[in-house]
């Protein structure tokens, strides 16, 4: 059991770029491997991509995405007396945009568009505009926590 006090969380730095710390979150968790390069050539394509379809800025676009997919509300299972109930929660605010970075990343992946920067501008496009699969991953999370309202009182 460490004796001293637990070590802060240090903020990434941000993307050459784009000057974004979201950025380089998002390429941090897009890259297999240790690859960061590979990861930061995918997203700058992407963007690339986004502006060459939509005629908007790919930052904006994927700011907006990002914003978009934010979970605000999701369950979490709590056993009360040989029980398992879904208990819906709020999601703090460093996890909601973990979750939104992660199912941008899944959903893009399984496109069906040639390249991943294809599928990633793709995926973004659609989450700006508030469709696609990730859009519809945050809306059943919402629909899961609100149909197991009747459980909040298990609230730890």
């Amino acid at each position: 059991m460490a004796r001293k006090r637990r070590g802060g969380k240090r903020p990434p730095f941000p993307d050459p770029k784009h000057h974004s710390v979201l950025v380089t979150q998002f390429v941090n968790c897009l890259f297999k491997k240790g690859k960061k390069s590979t990861g930061e050539r995918i997203i700058y394509d992407a963007f690339d991509i986004i502006k060459e379809r939509s005629g908007s800025e790919g930052l904006e676009v994927f700011e907006k995405a990002v914003d978009s997919v934010k979970p605000m509300i999701h369950v979490r299972s709590r056993r009360v007396g040989g029980q398992t109930y879904q208990i819906p929660v709020e999601v703090r605010q460093d996890e909601r945009l973990a979750l939104s970075i992660r199912w941008l990343i899944l959903f893009a992946r399984q496109r069906g568009e040639k390249t991943m920067a294809q599928k990633l501008a793709g995926e973004l496009m659609d989450a700006s505009n508030g469709q696609g699969r990730s859009i519809q991953r945050k809306e059943e999370t919402h629909r899961m926590a609100e149909a197991n309202r009747a459980f909040a009182h298990y609230r730890w």
